[in-house]
């Protein structure tokens, strides 16, 4: 009977001996728990993610199915935020991301709405920082040792590059391509490519657009969008209000529209 449930437990997880998970924490099935990593009270984390060695989840963290989390990262630990005084925020991290070697990632402020959120499909590289109340969103891929302050805001498919910086508050659109040791410090349009310190434009991000599927005739018409904004004399409204009439209507049209509409901090030029 004792070897029957010994197997049953590792039929569930698999949690080396020197881990520590606290009571409370919520393992699911299939989940890989390495050496000496440690598994905070109100930590749940989805079936068949593998945790590698020397790993701290910590705090109210919600992790999904399949996530792969190499060693060192630290996860859901509280925001460097001078503001903060312990209270109850949250990180919520989807499925099937990689996060690789020493990545920290910070919960939510009250400040800001109280949570951190990433999608699924993500890949993390080694040394990257995800800061509090940042929201990303899926396909997303983050090269080795770039750095999100707080409050940041990545949309599906954006690549950024090494060693990039992007300030709080700034928003990177879909399908945009940040250049390595970028700078970033205002809105990074959708489907455009940015690079510098600080981070200019140097065009649309056909390579990116390619390969995410978009056709030749949508193609032309986000070509056209760019010239209307940053190879004409028109101001950004001007700009905004010629592709309104004149370019052929389509949910990846109109998102652009949609950000240029809601900037807060301008765009990179």
């Amino acid at each position: 009977m004792k070897a029957k449930q010994e197997s049953k437990v590792l039929h569930m997880a698999r949690i080396h001996p020197t881990a520590i998970v606290e009571p409370g924490a919520k393992i699911g099935t299939k989940v890989e728990i390495g050496p000496y990593s440690i598994i905070g009270a109100n930590v749940e984390i989805g079936e068949e993610t593998v945790i590698g060695p020397h790993v701290v989840i910590d705090g109210w963290t919600k992790i999904g199915k399949r996530n792969q989390i190499f060693h060192g990262a630290s996860i859901g630990l509280e925001p460097q935020d001078m503001k903060f005084k312990g209270e109850e925020t949250y990180l919520f991290i989807g499925d099937n991301n990689i996060i690789r070697e020493n990545v920290t990632i910070h919960r939510g402020t009250e400040e800001g709405g109280g949570e951190t959120r990433i999608g699924s499909n993500n890949l993390i590289m080694a040394y990257c920082h995800i800061a509090h109340d940042c929201q990303l969103g899926n396909h997303i891929i983050m090269s080795n040792a770039t750095n999100l302050a707080g409050h940041v805001i990545i949309e599906d498919y954006a690549v950024l590059a090494g060693l990039t910086g992007i300030h709080q508050f700034v928003r990177v659109g879909k399908m945009a391509m940040v250049g390595a040791h970028s700078k970033v410090v205002k809105d990074v349009p959708p489907y455009i490519l940015v690079d510098g310190h600080p981070a200019r434009v140097n065009g649309i991000n056909v390579v990116g657009l390619r390969r995410n599927g978009v056709s030749p005739e949508l193609r032309q018409e986000i070509k056209r969008a760019y010239k209307f904004l940053y190879r004409s004399n028109l101001n950004i409204s001007q700009a905004i209000e010629k592709m309104d009439q004149e370019l052929e209507t389509s949910p990846e049209i109109e998102h652009f529209l949609r950000f240029l509409r809601n900037a807060q901090r301008g765009i990179c030029r």
